[in-house]
């Protein structure tokens, strides 16, 4: 995706979004949320750091937004990320008793939460612990889909490549990351991903700060 701030849409126009797609659910949401809080698009794309006419896309259904990009448009919404998803589209973990303020453990048999996002989809790797700030994340990226517009938020960012191939970009530059490579960045720096190939990418992901 390229270019995407020429003809930006009003708010409230484009209009039924589809929302039997993950894409969709979540770009209603947004679109919602946004109107109840009387924000127009520039000013979501003002206070979350995209741009007017991927916030656009993203809204209408046409483009989906990656998880980190999610997170930024919910602190602009005063919103928690998982208000954007569908309760079905999560698996919550089972209850378990509660555990220290600086300790999770999570074991393999225990039922992770997953979340959908356009060709992505996020499976959450350790219990919440409200002094940790890392997010690990199991991600399966599907080829194809549009690419996002690069772009920065607060934080750290880091990527390990299982299975598959990934482009990653970072100010402006691609680099080809296969199973064993790793990228690892300040988040601040405009960056994004995208699998060109034919095959699911499998990667793991650490970012910072927690986005649920």
């Amino acid at each position: 995706m390229r270019s995407m701030d020429t003809q930006p849409q009003p708010a409230g126009t484009g209009g039924a979004v589809d929302e039997s797609t993950p894409a969709g659910v979540v770009g209603a949401r947004i679109r919602r949320y946004r109107t109840e809080r009387g924000l127009t698009l520039r000013g979501l794309a003002a206070r979350s750091g995209l741009s007017i006419g991927f916030l656009s896309q993203v809204e209408r259904g046409i483009s989906s937004i990656g998880l980190t990009a999610l997170g930024s448009v919910a602190k602009a919404l005063d919103r928690s990320v998982a208000d954007f998803f569908d309760a079905g589209t999560g698996t919550p973990a089972s209850d378990v008793s509660p555990l220290p303020r600086h300790f999770t453990l999570t074991r393999a048999e225990t039922a992770a939460t997953q979340y959908v996002s356009g060709q992505q989809t996020y499976r959450m790797l350790s219990d919440r612990g409200p002094d940790l700030v890392l997010e690990p994340m199991l991600v399966h990226i599907a080829p194809g889909g549009r690419r996002e517009t690069a772009y920065g938020h607060r934080g750290e960012e880091f990527a390990y490549v299982i299975s598959g191939e990934l482009l990653y970009e970072v100010e402006g530059v691609e680099h080809r990351l296969c199973p064993g490579d790793s990228v690892h960045l300040r988040s601040s720096v405009p960056h994004q991903m995208y699998n060109d190939t034919d095959a699911v990418t499998t990667v793991v992901s650490v970012v910072t700060p927690r986005l649920f």
